[in-house]
């Protein structure tokens, strides 16, 4: 194309391409949605997950691998999460579990995952998450597992101990932190915030709060309703919700330490099927004899099977009896994976599959 002559505006000629650009993918958006309906009625004939965690991360990758720029991966792997959103409501609506109530982290955390096209429902505790997708009211739940600061969270460890759920997916993600209020920051007279955010923003409060009375409330939720209602309150969360859209962020990423990364789990009443890209996590109690949580882990070295995670916590049966939880790679349904396992439980009180899940190649 001929560069414009000199004097003439370039941007009508430009925002038209825009324009018909945009009619050609708004056109094969939808012919992808008449392909995504047909699966949907498929699935449903079949009783087949409308969420498939292995084919996911194989459209994410092929994605990837597609995009010769100048967009970057990030953007586009948002476009294409919020396009899966879409294509789940078209399929069949997804009902989302997490630990409410909405404003929180885990929501914030399953929004990242699942879109804006899905029903999330707050339930009152990480157990009733398993609850509601052990007994079908919902069809995946997020939990939050740990962050890169403080390691494994002991109410989804315990969960875990008592649940059929299991883990379908894992979701990093770094939860950035925001002050947000109605009002401007020389009015603030009174900050709010959850107790894990005030930890996360210890130093930038010392530095920055001055005189302003910090308040700690029981979750972000809560937070962000004070701010909307309270004159001179600000709150700090992972974001505003559409319920307070009269809230803007006054300062961002307030994080003392921005490198931290949550891993949360999807779970839901079976494993994701085998992706090529896997992890499997697995809980077990071990003889009462010495060397003996050494035997196990020996097990996987010597099937060549990297162990990625390992916690501990104790059984709720057994004054000194503990349950280990740890993660490897590869999936449970591999040959060499399912000879491992077998040839840990002669070292075992009990041994269960947690679940088999892709392994999560970014963080959202």
């Amino acid at each position: 194309m001929n560069d414009p002559p000199p004097n003439v505006d370039p941007l009508p000629t430009l925002r038209k391409q825009i324009d018909d650009l945009d009619e050609q993918i708004v056109a094969l958006l939808n012919q992808r949605a008449k392909v995504v309906v047909q699966i949907g009625q498929h699935k449903q004939r079949t009783s087949a997950p409308i969420y498939a965690p292995d084919r996911e991360k194989r459209v994410l990758e092929r994605v990837r691998q597609l995009n010769a720029g100048p967009l970057p991966d990030r953007c586009l792997e948002a476009v294409y999460r919020e396009l899966m959103s879409g294509s789940f409501a078209l399929e069949k609506p997804l009902r989302i579990a997490f630990a409410g109530p909405a404003g929180n982290f885990s929501h914030a955390a399953a929004v990242r995952k699942f879109g804006s096209s899905v029903e999330y429902a707050p339930v009152a505790s990480v157990a009733s998450v398993f609850e509601e997708v052990a007994r079908g009211h919902a069809d995946h739940g997020i939990v939050p597992m740990e962050d890169s600061l403080h390691g494994g969270l002991a109410e989804t460890l315990d969960a875990f101990q008592s649940t059929t759920a299991r883990i379908c997916a894992e979701v990093l993600i770094q939860l950035h932190l925001h002050l947000l209020s109605g009002c401007a920051w020389s009015e603030v007279t009174r900050v709010v915030a959850a107790p894990e955010a005030v930890t996360r923003c210890r130093r930038w409060l010392a530095q920055a709060a001055g005189s302003r009375a910090v308040d700690t409330v029981a979750d972000s939720s809560l937070a962000l309703r004070r701010a909307a209602e309270e004159a001179g309150v600000a709150a700090i969360a992972p974001r505003a919700t559409d319920a307070f859209d009269t809230l803007r962020p006054l300062f961002a990423d307030i994080e003392d330490n921005p490198e931290v990364v949550s891993r949360f789990f999807v779970i839901a009443r079976e494993s994701a099927k085998p992706s090529g890209d896997d992890k499997t996590a697995i809980m077990f109690t071990t003889a009462h004899r010495p060397g003996a949580l050494a035997d196990v882990l020996d097990v996987f070295k010597d099937a060549g099977i990297n162990l990625t995670d390992i916690e501990r916590r104790p059984s709720p049966n057994a004054g000194r009896e503990y349950f280990f939880f740890i993660d490897v790679q590869g999936h449970a349904d591999d040959a060499t994976m399912t000879a491992a396992i077998d040839a840990a439980r002669k070292h075992c009180l009990q041994l269960a599959i947690l679940g088999s899940y892709p392994r999560a190649a970014e963080v959202l």
